[in-house]
């Protein structure tokens, strides 16, 4: 029977070639509908007979369109042709002509609309309970708030009615419902998807999110609505990265005992701790760093100027009727009302030193682990106070877009307390498939179910090392990131995979001449040798030759073997070239030695 079909998209696709038509899963959508009886989920649920006639229209099933049949939803700050855009605001509603940018790129690759959900109003809140609509209700657990922005984006995902949804996210609206419904969200890289069509809250912050059951699916859904767009001018041409392998020795940050915040939540501790037990039983280092830097940063969004931003979208309508906006989103946005010209440029430099100050921290790690949420609030506790757990909620999510950063919220294991388990993977621009493949991760040892569904949570099938046409490289100098030659590797598409350390059979020197200074690693033979630091970049074979032409000697490419014992291509010296070196294996790391120097390291 259909009923017994998760609507994960593998799920989908099988029964599709298998004779399945969409317009029975359009059926299946509204008995699903029925059952759950939520009616704060949608603000606009389309027509059954026009989606019927949608389904139908898609003709015989076609495997080369990536979502044929794939249904889905729309937060309602998202135009979507022929239907009211509200951004939950009654008064402020208006009928696009036209898709957004990234629904008409899902619905081309044959993905079906089911409807516009619900919100916190004007993007603005972290618990969905701010709409004039009527709340949705949280699919797990009623009691608890369904997360917000995306509130009912993230609901109709958890109780498995779509395959996946759109959100926004800004200070953590595409993860705080993914967290508090059991399910994946993909928060992608500024500019990754176009925000044409979409009603910003701060623009310069804010991207589409996507919500899914599985972190596959999720990304499928990125692979397909990403691209650039010329008419946003926060649109970015990043390279379309395919789902590799997790790489074994990443650097993962987690907030240090004195940094952790969990608000007393003893369930939420405990199960923060056995997930990041699970990292390194995978093969991760993970480092606990002071987290103050970040929380500072975090302060800045609602404190500067990132309040006016919000206050620019609704300033005609604060104008002529304040009163169609929800109390508290108006007292929270009207804030800006008392900040000058001058106050807007005070936190931008101000944010510019929080960012610096938090670099070196940020620069020798691979990627960040934070719990999702700190602890569960219910509706109750928000009707007793609005702003406090609200703001808590933002705990670990509001320094993110500030900072740039891409990330993804996964599901892990029940608490204790059978409430869903999450945590939220970080990683500079661009990092969007690292992330993902670490998330993947979680879902082959986290047995759970998919949302609020009794559907277990399916295994990822394995994926390769790396795409079909990179190779691996491993550089130790002056190449590695925030470096003086780094520009060399990503001019040419290069990207970074991870750190790890070689195989303890290297010597390690400073080399004579520069600048910039450089490092010469060579075989120790049957010496003594030491693990040396080195990045890991996955490179165009195509655009290899155009690299190689640039190396000087007495450097070359040869084959160095790591600490897993992997064998890839990577920077060694010839012997002539140690005349008037200075030897460093001791060191082990090309920036511990740049950091002993009294000279600035590069930059």
């Amino acid at each position: 029977m259909l009923s017994t079909i998760p609507f994960t998209m593998s799920a989908l696709r099988e029964a599709y070639a298998a004779g399945l038509s969409p317009v029975a899963v359009i059926d299946e959508i509204f008995a699903r509908l029925d059952a759950v009886d939520d009616p704060g989920i949608f603000i606009h649920l389309c027509d059954r007979e026009d989606l019927r006639v949608q389904a139908n229209a898609l003709g015989a099933y076609d495997p080369d369109l990536p979502l044929w049949g794939i249904p889905f939803a729309v937060k309602d700050n998202i135009d979507v042709a022929g239907i009211e855009t509200t951004a939950g605001c009654p008064a402020y509603a208006y009928m696009p002509k036209q898709d957004a940018f990234v629904v008409a790129k899902l619905r081309a690759a044959g993905a079906l609309m089911i409807g516009k959900t619900n919100l916190d109003q004007f993007a603005t809140g972290l618990v969905g309970l701010r709409t004039p609509y009527g709340a949705p209700l949280n699919a797990v657990d009623p009691e608890i708030v369904p997360g917000g922005s995306s509130g009912g984006s993230g609901v109709i995902v958890g109780h498995g009615i779509v395959s996946f949804s759109l959100g926004t996210d800004t200070a953590g609206s595409g993860r705080v419902p993914a967290a508090l419904n059991n399910i994946v969200g993909l928060k992608p890289t500024l500019g990754a998807l176009s925000a044409s069509g979409v009603v910003p809250a701060c623009r310069t912050l804010d991207t589409v999110s996507i919500f899914a059951l599985t972190v596959d699916d999720a990304y499928a859904a990125f692979d397909v609505a990403r691209g650039f767009d010329p008419a946003d001018a926060y649109s970015r041409k990043l390279p379309a990265e395919p789902l590799t392998a997790a790489p074994k020795g990443l650097r993962i940050g987690v907030p240090d005992a004195a940094s952790i915040e969990f608000f007393g939540d003893t369930a939420q501790s405990d199960a923060f701790a056995r997930d990041i037990a699970l990292l390194e039983s995978q093969g991760a280092r993970v480092e606990p760093v002071d987290f103050e830097p970040l929380y500072a940063i975090a302060r800045m969004l609602y404190e500067g100027a990132w309040v006016a931003e919000r206050h620019t979208v609704i300033e005609d309508l604060l104008t002529r009727d304040p009163d169609a906006i929800h109390p508290v989103t108006r007292t929270i946005i009207t804030h800006a009302e008392t900040m000058t010209a001058a106050d807007a440029f005070k936190g931008i430099y101000r944010l510019a030193e929080l960012r610096r100050a938090a670099e070196p921290m940020l620069d020798r790690l691979d990627m960040l682990c934070v719990p999702t949420i700190p602890t569960f609030y219910s509706v109750a506790d928000l009707e007793a106070d609005p702003i406090t757990p609200n703001s808590n909620n933002g705990t670990y999510t509001n320094f993110v877009n500030l900072l740039g950063l891409c990330g993804i919220a996964v599901p892990t294991a029940p608490r204790s307390d059978g409430r869903p388990g999450s945590v939220t993977l970080l990683a500079e621009a661009g990092q969007d498939a690292l992330v993902a493949s670490v998330a993947r991760g979680f879902e082959t040892n986290c047995p759970r179910g998919l949302g609020a569904t009794a559907h277990p949570v399916p295994v990822p099938a394995p994926l390769p090392e790396a795409a079909p046409d990179h190779m691996i490289l491993a550089v130790c100098g002056a190449h590695m990131t925030g470096l003086a030659l780094n520009h060399q590797l990503t001019d040419l598409g290069a990207r970074f995979v991870s750190s790890t350390t070689t195989a303890p059979a290297y010597r390690f020197y400073a080399l004579a001449g520069g600048p910039p200074a450089r490092p010469g690693l060579l075989h120790a033979g049957g010496g003594e040798g030491a693990a040396i630091a080195v990045e890991l970049w996955s490179m165009p074979k195509s655009a290899f030759g155009s690299f190689m032409a640039g190396i000087p000697a007495p450097l070359g490419i040869g084959t160095i073997t790591l600490a897993d014992g992997r064998s890839v291509k990577g920077f060694l010296c010839e012997p002539r070239g140690l005349v008037g070196a200075t030897e460093i294996t001791a060191l082990g790391d090309w920036r511990a030695y740049l950091a002993a120097q009294t000279e600035p390291a590069p930059a």
